[in-house]
């Protein structure tokens, strides 16, 4: 099915600002689609990337090239992962291929830590719809092979529901309000945890209630981090920690696990890849949680933003460009690649993966959900288009967490952590030599 827009789309980010910025100073069928056959080998690459999943397609894609071997390295997660291919990147010694985060990609592209495989990914551009397509591609130069959509839905515990004899909520005031009965019904569980780490969850929920941090017209950037809406969705959360509706700790701690495990933590308001993650920790919950749309900001709208989702990208330290992008092309294309995608829990950003979902098993942790792919297909259905991301996302995301984690610790308003996060972006952008309005 196709996607009605996407997130972080290059095309959308004014690239030619990004670029001349930096030199300043600064669809498809259903079988797979057909990948340019590999430089003589054989061939060893060095491929980064998280996610449960990776292992076995690595293995499947060795199996079927003799002549291109891949060595899969789990280097962290988004965040992780880019940086530490900038610092090898710069270093020379960088992978040949590795998974990022859409919304790293601007910043990826300006460093030049990215290789253009225009020159073979032609015959696998139609396995994607074109919306997806410019996630990774500007001006007929393309940086990576989509691999999967993470659109925001609502993870809940549908046992642990049943058992409180709360709904699901379907707007955030629903969420507010059933957050207060959890903790009416059991004083020792919450709804839903306020990560102060997640930037791309809060980045995510401020752009469904209508924020864009990001905008370039022509040369001149403007930031919105702390625009109205981020500023309203601050406050909706500042008012549920300050009434201990909700717990403010990091997530995927010890503690944090021990809670989910005993059933203490209810919900996790956040994307599709989230069921595996889960289900890494919880186990024994398995069948137990189920996913449904993502509560609305106002009634009736059923528009969601992207949180995560990747691209398998090529790095300009690749001496083994041809065969990085053959490996890049099967692993987000060929039908076993998406099959294995799919058992993972990952929603595939090719179209005959996206088709493949409607006759497969869901992920284990909500296996007792038969619409779990309709759920899933609709969500991404209604995803946010043209949502721009800026040239320093890392920056940004550094300084969100030291911010927010210091507003949790001190007791101190969301909203100036927002405020102080948008004086870092726009400080640091300026250093850099980009043009930013209104200051």
């Amino acid at each position: 099915m196709r996607i009605r827009g996407a997130s972080g789309s290059i095309a959308a980010l004014g690239m030619a600002a990004l670029l001349a910025a930096c030199s300043s100073g600064a669809g498809g069928g259903d079988s797979a689609a057909t990948t340019p056959a590999a430089e003589s080998g054989p061939v060893t690459l060095q491929f980064w990337c998280w996610g449960s999943g990776q292992k076995d397609k690595v293995a499947a894609f060795n199996k079927a090239h003799p002549d291109i071997q891949v060595q899969h390295t789990d280097v962290g997660g988004g965040t992780d992962t880019a940086a530490k291919l900038l610092t090898a990147g710069r270093a020379g010694n960088g992978p040949d291929a590795a998974c990022l985060e859409y919304e790293s990609l601007p910043a990826m592209i300006v460093a030049g830590a990215l290789a253009d495989i225009s020159a073979h990914t032609g015959p696998i551009k139609d396995a994607f719809s074109p919306d997806v397509w410019t996630l990774t591609s500007f001006d007929g130069a393309v940086y990576g092979v989509p691999q999967d959509l993470g659109p925001m839905v609502f993870v809940y515990n549908r046992k642990r529901f049943d058992e409180l004899k709360i709904e699901v909520p379907v707007t955030w005031q629903d969420f507010a309000d059933v957050a207060a009965q959890v903790r009416k019904k059991d004083p020792e569980a919450y709804l839903a945890t306020f990560a102060p780490a997640e930037f791309g969850n809060f980045a995510g929920l401020a752009q469904q209630a209508g924020a864009s941090w990001w905008k370039v017209q022509g040369t001149t950037w403007s930031v919105g981090i702390a625009d109205a809406p981020s500023l309203e969705v601050a406050g909706f959360w500042q008012g549920l920690i300050d009434k201990d509706l909700i717990k403010a700790q990091p997530l995927l701690t010890p503690e944090w696990n021990n809670q989910l495990n005993k059933g203490k933590i209810l919900s996790w308001p956040s994307a599709l890849w989230a069921p595996g993650v889960l289900y890494g920790i919880a186990e024994k919950q398995a069948g137990d949680w189920a996913i449904a749309p993502l509560p609305q900001w106002t009634a009736g709208d059923a528009r969601v933003a992207f949180q995560g989702g990747s691209a398998l990208a090529v790095t300009k330290n690749s001496k083994h460009v041809q065969a990085a992008a053959t490996f890049a092309a099967w692993m987000n294309t060929d039908k076993t690649a998406n099959d294995l995608q799919i058992a993972a829990g990952e929603y595939p950003a090719s179209l005959a993966g996206q088709r493949a979902t409607s006759t497969s098993e869901p992920p284990k942790l909500v296996g007792g959900q038969k619409d779990y792919w309709q759920v899933a297909a609709k969500a991404a259905q209604n995803t946010i288009p043209h949502i721009s991301w800026g040239p320093n996302v890392g920056t940004a995301s550094s300084a969100y967490q030291d911010a927010v984690a210091a507003a949790v610790r001190d007791k101190t308003p969301l909203a100036d952590a927002l405020k102080k996060t948008q004086q870092v972006v726009v400080d640091d952008m300026k250093a850099t030599g980009f043009q930013v309005a209104g200051s």
